[in-house]
């Protein structure tokens, strides 16, 4: 991220103005002293970075209008410009939210947000105000209509809508937010299922819905022991109504979601709306189904799914794709089993577990069986093959009787052979793997299944490639949970008031959408054949916001007599990604009157 705007740098850039003033008055005698110092205090110099085009797409999905027509307020600062602030200071990089005085000392507010405000109007008081009265409006209803806002003005795809869940951590005893036996309505902050492995810490947990991959339209906070199965609940018993909000009606659009769906409330739920999921192998269908596949072995060979090109420490996988049905709870449905060579590690340490099981197992009754001795061959051969029916799924034994004589004692004479005395019999036998047994199931290992309804006709219908490439792009709700918990993007929360951490959780989610919306215009660019550059001066086909922002850092603006300049000229890089965001020069110095909608 772009290191922050420092007093070093304005001073820097004041002493290139002295400098050019005193030139100045060598060769133009005419000025007075005074009048080139007075004309130095006019000039103000802002180190922006890539904060104009924040701005300017704050002001593509009407941020500011949206969030002051849903939050009545008598205040002096309306409650749009300070969620506009809090996104720009989110988005700037680490930098505490906490210190927005701070920030907007060294900004020029102006600029930012269109009104040219005291930095005593971010004071944390006035946040806080602001923070109880969106919340009393509903934060999920108010991050609803900006990002239904921000879809019409950015036409954003709708026919896949991807959901997940994601815990926040957060430090601190929470005694009151988190003491259910009260009463308290809102947010409460609990112990409860940690995705980060942090048991030790409360938390509370944060949900969103999001379209064309990553853009979050539906979102919010839940108590810390929130289950992602009733909140999955939740979502699809109101999500009928978000959808159609986007002109989508049940049917027109596919609900994807990870296992934690799968339960015969949420199926019953969905009525007519279409669904990807993942069936967890918790269920015996599951099993079944894989068996079924790798039983059959008729694979569709996908090949490469991913978009990056593989590397030495990075192999891409390669997938089969099966398709049979399921039934669960009496009713029939679709599922797609689906093999990769990139094989899930903890089933494959599962198998091993088992593996080596079987092997001890059956290790452990060769050993006893091999050291009995036998006087009567019969009874040798008897145990012999009592001991081969001892095999496993994945091991079998090999076993045969050998014949050892016992000799009497004395040296026999000479020419003679040793007299034998007795003959006993003992069990030579040997570990034996079922390589076919093992293979299958490696191969089972290697599978999971994707359970659906999208129908495999008309106009929603899925291939099995279709639908595993709609379930893999669940990977881009994934890494917008892990954007929100980035310590280099969010910091710690420091807010103790329940209420006003849900409230942040909708400036996140905000955030979110602009930080996303920029790269999908950055990735569309691309895609109309025109080429960027990206990390070492190489051509990029995957542009992203933080590249973005990288680029941009540096740019200086000097503000004089009204006027916005670039203390220098901008590089072609920076020039390449302005136009790919459609935005002008004109624009950036003045994002406040950039256009409405994208070009």
């Amino acid at each position: 991220m772009a290191q922050k705007q420092t007093k070093k740098d304005i001073a820097f850039v004041q002493r290139i103005c002295m400098m050019y003033l005193a030139m100045t008055k060598k060769t133009q005698n005419t000025v007075r002293n005074d009048a080139a110092e007075n004309t130095l205090s006019d000039v103000d110099v802002y180190r922006v970075d890539h904060l104009p085009i924040i701005s300017a797409f704050c002001q593509r999905i009407d941020l500011i209008d949206t969030v002051n027509r849903l939050v009545p307020s008598q205040m002096a600062v309306d409650p749009g410009t300070i969620v506009q602030a809090l996104v720009l200071d989110t988005l700037s990089g680490r930098n505490p939210l906490y210190r927005l005085e701070e920030f907007f000392e060294l900004q020029n507010v102006e600029q930012l947000l269109g009104k040219d405000l005291p930095k005593s109007t971010f004071s944390d008081v006035n946040i806080g105000r602001t923070f109880d009265r969106i919340h009393r409006a509903g934060t999920s209803k108010v991050f609803s209509e900006v990002a239904v806002q921000a879809c019409r003005n950015f036409n954003v795809r709708s026919r896949h809508a991807h959901f997940d869940t994601t815990s926040v951590n957060v430090w601190g005893d929470y005694n009151l937010a988190g003491n259910a036996t009260e009463g308290l309505a809102g947010l409460k902050i609990l112990h409860g299922h940690s995705k980060d492995k942090r048991d030790d810490l409360k938390q509370f947990m944060l949900q969103a819905l999001c379209v064309d991959k990553n853009i979050p339209i539906l979102g919010g906070c839940e108590d810390g022991n929130a289950s992602d199965r009733k909140i999955n609940h939740r979502v699809l018993s109101s999500i009928k109504a978000h959808m159609a909000r986007h002109g989508l009606e049940p049917g027109a659009f596919v609900y994807v979601a990870d296992s934690a769906m799968v339960t015969q409330y949420n199926l019953e739920e969905m009525g007519q709306n279409l669904f990807i999921t993942r069936l967890p192998f918790t269920y015996d269908e599951c099993g079944r189904a894989v068996a079924q596949a790798v039983e059959q072995d008729s694979w569709e060979d996908l090949g490469r799914m991913a978009v990056t090109k593989p590397t030495k420490n990075r192999p891409v996988a390669s997938y089969k794709v099966s398709e049979g049905e399921v039934v669960l709870y009496e009713k029939t449905y679709r599922v797609v089993v689906v093999q990769s060579d990139a094989l899930d590690k903890r089933r494959q340490k599962k198998l091993q577990r088992e593996l080596e099981a079987s092997r001890v197992e059956l290790k452990n009754k060769i050993e006893k069986k091999t050291k009995e001795k036998y006087f009567c061959e019969p009874d040798a051969l008897a145990a012999c093959a009592a001991l081969r029916r001892e095999d496993s799924k994945y091991h079998g034994i090999s076993a045969e009787v050998l014949s050892v004589p016992l000799y009497a004692r004395g040296r026999p004479a000479k020419g003679k052979p040793r007299a034998i005395k007795a003959t006993q019999y003992c069990i030579s036998a040997k570990l034996v793997e079922k390589r076919d047994a093992i293979d299958k199931r490696k191969k089972e290992a290697g599978c999971f299944v994707l359970l659906t309804n999208v129908p495999t006709t008309g106009e929603m219908a899925h291939t099995g490639k279709e639908t595993l490439r709609a379930y893999k792009d669940q990977y881009g709700i994934e890494r917008n949970f892990g954007f929100l918990k980035d310590p280099l993007i969010v910091n710690d929360l420091f807010l103790k008031c329940p209420e006003r951490i849900e409230t942040l959780g909708m400036i996140l989610l905000i955030s979110l959408l602009v930080w996303n919306l920029i790269e999908r215009e950055l990735r569309l660019y691309i895609e109309q054949g025109h080429t960027l550059p990206g990390w070492a001066k190489r051509k990029t086909t995957r542009p992203t916001t933080f590249m973005m922002t990288t680029k941009m850092a540096g740019i200086i603006v000097m503000m004089f007599a009204g006027q916005r300049r670039f203390n220098k000229p901008l590089k072609s890089i920076q020039q390449a990604y302005l136009t790919a965001l459609g935005m002008t020069e004109e624009e950036f110095l003045n994002p406040v009157t950039a256009v409405a909608n994208p070009p």
